[in-house]
């Protein structure tokens, strides 16, 4: 990933002292100037003044390929985090793209370079591929499959690209992990430890056989040999801190004083919460399921703040809850606010781009092969 910061782009100091109003008339300003050029992505996640902006929104892969598919689109603004930038460059920059666009790149920007993704940072490519070194020692490498959830670098989509894994969704890691099995032996799952561990117990795939490996561990990810050796999937020790807060007993007080309340969570929470919500689904099938629930259903959701409240301003005629009595919101999306919006937006205008996120041609062709092999998944 690198950045394009141009020296004589608008300082961006001056834009916190706007006051909000002003800033939403600067935006849809820049907007009109930029017309069908110009594609702003909100992921769910984001704050609802930074969404009202947006000209889609969705889940990371969702929006990535939507863009992508725009034949006008010429500037993505991703309100997201870094690897969703990633992706959108890498799909929206793919070879058949940039042909039909006679060689023409689509700029992908992300308003505040701070915005990054705590569960991508728990796996850094060296740690990955030291893990790999090691796990050959053990057992044979041709025997695993690497699998990345979407919600990881660049890098790590690359290296399942060049070692015959893949890339999945909290949509269809089921179907990914099958794929999976199907290639060879073992899976080893990154970085998410409870979407793989929750995912896979669903497929009958017993606790015992997903050894956890720490990347802080010098041997072995801090297993035994054994426990290598007799494994089916092999779990990255890395979560996301958002649904690693929601515990078993917040669904329990729940279901004590609301009688009827359905438990609705996301996979990357805890086996022990997963195992007795009464729903557990991607962000995509969390607003699907809410959406067709009949008036009067009530509901403890166990996914981010921003979402959550979303869907109870949405929903008035549900009862929605957030799950944990903790705020839980994901801070490194929160960081997208309307400054940061507004002076990407206007540096676009004037021709000074800031903050654009593109990935190494390797890393880029590499990780296309992760992501069309999971095209290929049904």
């Amino acid at each position: 990933m690198s950045t394009v910061t141009i020296d004589s782009a608008l300082p961006f100091g001056s834009y916190r002292e706007l006051g909000n109003q002003e800033l939403r008339e600067r935006i849809q300003k820049a907007k009109r100037e930029l017309g069908s050029s110009l594609l702003i992505l909100g992921h769910h996640y984001q704050q609802d003044e930074v969404i009202e902006h947006a000209d889609l929104t969705g889940d990371s892969y969702q929006l990535s390929k939507l863009a992508a598919d725009s034949a006008d689109c010429r500037t993505i603004v991703f309100c997201g985090v870094h690897f969703m930038a990633e992706t959108a460059d890498i799909l929206a920059n793919r070879p058949e793209k940039l042909e039909s666009r006679h060689g023409a790149r689509v700029r992908v920007v992300l308003p505040d370079m701070a915005a990054g993704c705590s569960m991508a940072d728990m796996a850094a490519i060296r740690q990955v591929e030291s893990a790999w070194e090691q796990l050959g020692e053990v057992i044979d490498n041709s025997d695993i499959t690497p699998v990345t959830y979407i919600n990881s670098a660049a890098s790590l989509k690359a290296f399942c690209g060049k070692h015959g894994g893949i890339v999945c969704t909290s949509s269809n890691a089921k179907a990914v992990l099958e794929w999976s099995f199907k290639q060879r032996k073992r899976v080893f799952f990154f970085p998410d430890q409870h979407l793989g561990r929750n995912t896979s117990l669903k497929m009958g795939i017993p606790v015992e056989h997903m050894p956890v490996w720490n990347p802080h561990e010098d041997v072995l990810g801090g297993n035994a040999e054994e426990a290598i050796q007799s494994s089916k999937v092999i779990l990255w020790k890395g979560h996301c801190s958002v649904h690693q807060m929601f515990q078993a007993v917040h669904v329990h007080q729940f279901r004590e004083k609301i009688p009827g309340i359905k438990i609705l969570v996301h996979p990357e929470c805890p086996q022990e919460v997963n195992d007795i919500a009464d729903i557990s689904g991607s962000t995509s099938k969390i607003i699907e399921t809410v959406r067709n629930a009949p008036a009067g259903t009530k509901w403890a959701i166990g996914t981010e703040l921003h979402l959550v409240n979303r869907l109870k301003k949405e929903h008035p005629e549900q009862e929605i809850h957030f799950l944990s009595p903790l705020v839980c919101m994901c801070a490194t999306m929160y960081r997208i606010d309307l400054a940061h919006l507004c002076w990407s937006l206007e540096n676009i205008v004037r021709g000074t781009v800031v903050n654009q996120i593109h990935v190494k041609e390797d890393v880029a062709r590499w990780s296309l092969i992760a992501l069309e092999r999971m095209l290929t998944v049904r």
